[in-house]
């Protein structure tokens, strides 16, 4: 078991090791890779990135809890996903090269040529902060597999994990992050997929699983039972929301900025082609996998259902795919840990410092520091993976998506507006999640709605002056 998962790790690192090779030395390279990532590796590296030890811990574990309604989740989240990406993305991509930024926060400040580094840093700050809360419930995902399988103490596989993100990225920057995602991903497909059939089959077959899971009360709802809104106005709010949970992906810098290092504009499609494949794919069978969990693993009171995956893996698999399906695990927690790094690297060094950072050698020590601070906060922090990620994705999303659509529709807002719409958002899905009214709406929905609402009234209110100025006495 422990041959074959130190066998993988080796292989990852190998691929990001290798990517510095075709290093540029310079910081369009670092963050971008100059614009020279082929549509396949843009698509499986999203994935990659985008799916983490958030599906196969956070997910699976509330699959365990909460049984079929998680399929909305599912749903709601790549609907959304699709349809900002036909909007979006293409845009985004073609911003970056306009603007010469190489930051997410430097592009959407920039988007018009206007430099605006109030905006910028506002920015800057709240992709710091989220990025590296976000990056330190990765490490937590990949140590408490470690902990199930082989008894490691929660700081070790953090620290292993953390060195190895450091590692390659310091190799080569964003290309290696994506190389190394595209392997990543596939071992992560490869360990779902082979979980997936080996337990249908020792339950006796799907009819047969369906049988035992239905056997279970309330698990095979479509709905959650504990909907504050009864009937049918609590389930379309509770599948609305996640939809916002989708469409949240364009205020993630951490994914937008693969498409943004794309080589080709005419070729995002292709892009898409290879990322909404492989992430149907990899998301079915991971809620599959969740809710067989369930019959596995009966009494949901005696351990933490975030392990349910690492768990079934050692009851059902000989040592050897046992290896694989960990390797898998810890593939998904650092293919989105080295982007979160680097996305925090790039906001202290192109959003928050007075003038960019032009050296790489300096981008290097500053990645190195990022990732000191997530792995310190990984080994202080007592919150689930899925809290932690559901809190940093629609923080980033209700601060940063409101503005980003406009943009994208051709409304040039304010600075002061700008900002804002960006805390606004932030503020109220902040305020949903405290006053706990997340468990029924995600805390993304009303945050980027809010964002909207600011920014859609100053337009308005913009336009409606303009025209009365331009009126005849």
């Amino acid at each position: 078991m422990i041959p074959s998962f130190l066998c993988f790790l080796l292989m990852f690192t190998l691929v990001g090791v290798l990517s510095a090779k075709k290093s540029r030395g310079t910081k369009q390279d670092y963050y971008l890779a100059s614009n020279t990532v082929q549509p396949w590796l843009v698509g499986l590296s999203a994935v990659a990135t985008n799916n983490s030890g958030y599906m196969f811990i956070g997910v699976i574990g509330y699959t365990y809890v909460a049984g079929l309604s998680s399929v909305w989740l599912m749903l709601g989240w790549i609907s959304g996903d699709y349809l900002a990406s036909r909007f979006v993305h293409a845009r985004l991509r073609d911003a970056a090269p306009r603007t010469g930024e190489v930051s997410y926060a430097g592009v959407i400040s920039n988007w018009y040529g206007k430099r605006n580094s109030a905006l910028q840093r506002t920015m800057g700050l709240i992709s710091l902060s989220f990025l590296l809360v976000y990056a330190s419930a990765q490490l937590v995902a990949g140590s408490k597999a470690l902990h199930v399988l082989f008894d490691w103490p929660i700081w070790a596989g953090a620290t292993l994990s953390a060195f190895l993100v450091t590692l390659y990225c310091i190799a080569g920057g964003i290309r290696a992050s994506i190389w190394t995602d595209a392997a990543q991903s596939i071992v992560m497909v490869l360990a779902m997929g082979l979980l997936l059939v080996i337990a249908t089959s020792s339950l006796g077959g799907v009819e047969q699983a369906l049988i035992e899971m239905g056997a279970i009360d309330g698990f095979m709802s479509w709905f959650p039972s504990d909907l504050p809104l009864p009937g049918v106005p609590g389930a379309l709010l509770f599948a609305a929301s996640w939809l916002f949970a989708g469409l949240s992906i364009i205020g993630q810098p951490h994914i937008m900025v693969r498409f943004m290092a794309l080589n080709d504009n005419r070729k995002m499609n292709q892009a898409r082609r290879w990322y909404y494949a492989w992430y149907v794919m990899f998301y079915a069978m991971a809620t599959a996998v969740g809710m067989l969990s369930r019959v596995y693993l009966s009494d949901a009171a005696s351990f933490d259902a975030e392990l349910a995956l690492p768990v079934m893996a050692q009851a059902l698999f000989p040592p050897v795919l046992v290896g694989l399906v960990l390797a898998g695990i810890f593939a998904a927690t650092m293919s989105t840990a080295d982007s979160l790094v680097l996305g925090c690297s790039a906001a202290i060094t192109h959003d928050l410092l007075p003038h960019n950072v032009e050296r790489t050698s300096v981008m290097k020590i500053i990645t190195v520091l990022v990732t000191a601070l997530a792995l310190l906060w990984a080994l202080l922090n007592s919150q689930s993976v899925f809290s932690l990620v559901v809190m940093a994705w629609s923080g980033l999303a209700s601060a940063f998506a409101p503005l980003l659509i406009i943009l994208c529709l051709g409304g040039k807002p304010g600075s002061g507006v700008s900002i804002l719409a960006v805390c606004s958002g932030l503020l109220v899905a902040l305020g949903w999640r405290m006053m706990g009214w997340h468990d029924f709406a995600y805390e993304g929905m009303p945050g980027i709605l809010s964002g909207l609402l600011i920014l859609c009234g100053a337009l308005f209110l913009s336009r409606r002056r303009e025209a009365q100025l331009t009126q005849p006495l």
